[in-house]
């Protein structure tokens, strides 16, 4: 909001009240037609300009009254012709600032009061709920006082206003002022205390406000050296980065590490020093310049990239593009972010690289560190320095990372810039808390009509990640005043989710929802469905079934009161458990045997199992030893991979399967492998017949790729069309990690609309276990 001129300021030192008038505002007149409306709005209407909002337009319509924020949400009396009291109700609802989301908008007829003037009141602590903001980019005004060398905030590292800058990682308790954020200790200057007493200003209460007078200070650590402090510390950055150095870099939620993204033997370096097998960097490209030479930007990625979440977008890597093959070895997407703090800016303001690695400040499986005391001690080893301040993190948070399906937003991880914006439910819940799966882990709260997701927590099989969990469920039930009167969990009796439940269920009941079920249920609250059962396709990799079988390639009838299980993929031994996993090969050769195929000695599987593994591998399976029955769909994508000499050896999750979609051809008429059906079984024999006859063959395996995502669309398509007779259902959803996988979720998509069906897909919340939590909260509402 722009500077309004006209106002003087009248701080009145009763009741606590700060005022506001205008001598040259219209004339207000205590006529008997006046009357005086009290309006609690919720949402997210703190720290986002809105009670400045608030004041200009009660006095452009005239009114008197009063606006403060309240741990229910922001009150406001207004006072005035009926008509004009109306119309602020109606525009407080269509006319909010660019960061306000007014939820509801509840007015209650009072008393008028007569008076001329309207006040700004302070915050008043107490019991209800607020909507707190996500943390949010750097706004673009915020951006020209940054690059304006006669701006007094000129390359401020903290730079912010009330539409941008930290929210939620800063945030210590409500009501959302500053003493109730990590900025407390830093008293303002008398510039900073103008701006946020100033209801004109666009900083008025925009609680991270500072200056370079009175905000936090960068330093910059260095083993053996003096620690450098602001420009001094940027320079020195600057220089150990294009001497190839790997830095450690305090963002908004947390250490990232960051070195040149186009220098081989320093993203290697990392890669080594970070345990971090294959899997994919993110990197930030210097600005969507930059990210369009390395990589391909379609318009709805180009607003990703842009909006005030900056998210990372997983994008098409350009050939020839300037970045070292070690940031994505055998993938053909990059992760991509632009700068959205204005230390990000800093990083890029000098000659040097102009795209950085950008990856979570960690050992692969523990927490993003946050604190520099931590940083120094977690990281050593990994960083070669610390680019630092000393504005704390509260509560940490990791990038969110999204990619585009046909021009539709498809979350693979939702934390910065989304939590802990809430989920409007389908139906009421009572208070609740569910702690999600053990795998990417968010957990959520619930209470009447909303679910709020947590932030990425990560992997549970570390001690550091179930001590984040303990901290960030704390505040999110701090900040959203949740009390959960039941505790909801994954019904798999070793998930140490589960049993962190049960260690803090104080007396409170803990329901087991099963996996699958939770998954088709998350993606059925995201939609606010709450229909007749959908036809869902619950596909991933790894999920307790209630037989306990690993289930994961499930076809079930489901409500969020329960569901029937109408098919499933054919049961194939797994063998030696996570060794099976990590070793497609062996997923490839366990499919041929269950499917009656021979191991050919010239297949790509068979070659990669030679030895002493080949002969271990036929015992496992010939006598049954270490051993478990799986339907799994994420298995079944590891055997085709690994048939089609794509991936053998994993080195982290859903690699031989990301690979494999990778290599998918986009020609059209490439034919699909068929599955058969037989009852509730789905046998996947003559697809791996196809694979094994083509691969002796010769064919690409971008060929047999794309067979094989279109066999199991049209296989899906089979199944709904089948279940649509029977049972005269018309509605699919579609959720597990395996529908991150864009080529197939586009053609199946696609294949289901054009049968006729209603397709309900993520967009809000993850696919994948990040996601589980939501629909353990919406199941768990029905069975009271």
């Amino acid at each position: 909001m722009g500077r309004r001129a006209g106002f003087s300021v009248d701080l009145s030192a009763d009741r606590g009240l700060r005022h506001w008038t205008s001598p040259g505002g219209g004339r207000i007149t205590n006529e008997p037609e006046r009357v005086r409306s009290r309006l609690l709005v919720t949402g997210v209407v703190q720290g986002v300009g809105f009670r400045p909002f608030v004041y200009a337009l009660a006095r452009e319509l005239g009114l008197s009254g009063q606006v403060g924020n309240t741990a229910a949400g922001v009150v406001a009396e207004v006072e005035g012709s009926a008509a004009a009291v109306t119309a602020f109700g109606d525009r407080v609802r269509t006319d909010a600032p660019p960061l306000a989301v007014v939820r509801t908008v509840t007015p209650q007829p009072v008393p008028a009061l007569g008076g001329t003037e309207f006040v700004i009141l302070d915050s008043i602590a107490g019991p209800g709920r607020t909507l707190v903001s996500p943390d949010v980019a750097t706004c673009a005004d915020c951006l020209a006082e940054f690059a304006d060398p006669s701006d007094r905030r000129y390359r401020h590292p903290f730079i912010s206003c009330t539409n941008c800058g930290p929210r939620f990682t800063i945030i210590t308790g409500l009501p959302y002022d500053r003493p109730a954020t990590t900025m407390a200790h830093f008293p303002l200057c008398p510039d900073c205390a103008r701006e946020y007493s100033d209801p004109a200003d666009r900083r008025f209460h925009a609680q991270p406000i500072a200056c370079p007078a009175c905000g936090p200070r960068l330093n910059l650590v260095q083993p053996g050296h003096e620690t450098a402090y602001d420009e001094d510390a940027l320079a020195t950055a600057h220089r150990l980065l294009v001497d190839g150095a790997i830095l450690a870099v305090k963002g908004l939620g947390g250490f990232h590490l960051v070195c040149d993204a186009a220098d081989e033997a320093v993203v290697t370096t990392l890669r080594k020093r970070k345990d971090r097998g294959d899997k994919p960097f993110a990197v930030m490209a210097a600005d969507l310049d930059m990210a369009r030479r390395i990589a391909e930007v379609d318009a709805a990625e180009e607003e990703l990239l842009t909006g005030i979440r900056h998210p990372i977008v997983l994008l098409r890597r350009r050939a020839g593009a300037a970045v070292a093959e070690a940031v994505a070895p055998g993938n053909p997407d990059l992760g991509v972010m632009l700068p959205y703090t204005p230390l990000h800016q800093l990083l890029f303001d000098q000659p040097g690289p102009c795209v950085l690695v950008m990856t979570s400040g960690n050992l692969s499986g523990e927490p993003i560190v946050t604190s520099d005391h931590a940083a120094r001690s977690r990281l050593s080893g990994l960083a070669d320095a610390w680019l630092g301040h000393d504005r704390p993190i509260h509560v940490p948070c990791d990038d969110s990372v999204v990619r585009i399906v046909d021009e539709t937003e498809l979350p693979v991880r939702r934390s910065r810039g989304y939590a802990p914006f809430p989920i409007d439910l389908p139906r009421p819940v009572r208070p609740a808390l569910a702690v999600g799966g053990d795998l990417k882990n968010t957990f959520c709260v619930g209470d009447g009509q909303y679910a709020w997701l947590s932030a990425h927590v990560g992997d549970m099989d570390d001690l550091a990640t179930l001590r984040a969990f303990d901290g960030a469920e704390l505040h999110l039930e701090q900040l959203t005043g949740v009390r959960p009167e039941v505790l909801v969990t994954d019904k798999h009796p070793s998930y140490r989710s589960r049993q962190w439940a049960v260690l803090n269920a104080a007396g409170r009941p803990v329901v087991g929802v099963q996996h699958h079920h939770a998954h088709l249920a998350s993606v059925m609250a995201e939609h606010r469905y709450d229909g007749d059962r959908v036809i869902g396709f619950a596909f991933d990799g790894t999920g307790y079934g209630d037989d306990g079988a690993v289930w994961g390639g499930e076809v079930l009838l489901a409500g969020y009161d329960g569901f029937d299980r109408h098919a499933h993929l054919k049961y194939v031994q797994l063998p030696g458990g996570d060794a099976g996993v990590r070793n497609p090969c062996r997923m490839a050769l366990s499919h041929l045997k269950a499917a009656g195929i021979g191991w050919d000695p010239r297949l790509p599987s068979y070659l990669a199992c030679a030895g002493p593994e080949h002969d271990l591998l036929v015992t496992q399976l010939d006598r049954d030893i270490a051993c478990a029955p799986t339907s799994s769909m994420g298995r079944l994508f590891d055997a085709v991979s690994s048939l089609a000499g794509v991936c053998h050896r994993a080195g982290y999750e859903a690699q031989a399967a990301i690979e494999l979609e990778g290599l998918a051809s986009v020609e059209a008429g490439l034919g699909a492998y068929e599955f058969a059906i037989e009852g509730e079984e789905i046998d996947p024999a003559p697809v791996l017949a196809g694979v094994v006859r083509d691969v002796l063959s010769g064919v690409s395996p971008g060929v047999v790729s794309a067979r094989f995502h279109q066999g199991l669309a049209e296989l899906m398509v089979s199944v709904a069309e089948r279940v649509r007779d029977a049972e005269g259902l018309s509605t699919v959803a579609l959720s597990g990690g395996v529908f991150v996988n864009r080529v197939l979720l586009s053609a199946t998509t696609r294949a289901l609309s054009a049968a006729g069906f209603t397709v309900l897909r993520h967009r809000r919340v993850p696919p994948t276990d990040a996601g589980l939590a939501l629909g353990q909260l919406a199941v768990a509402a029905s069975q009271r």
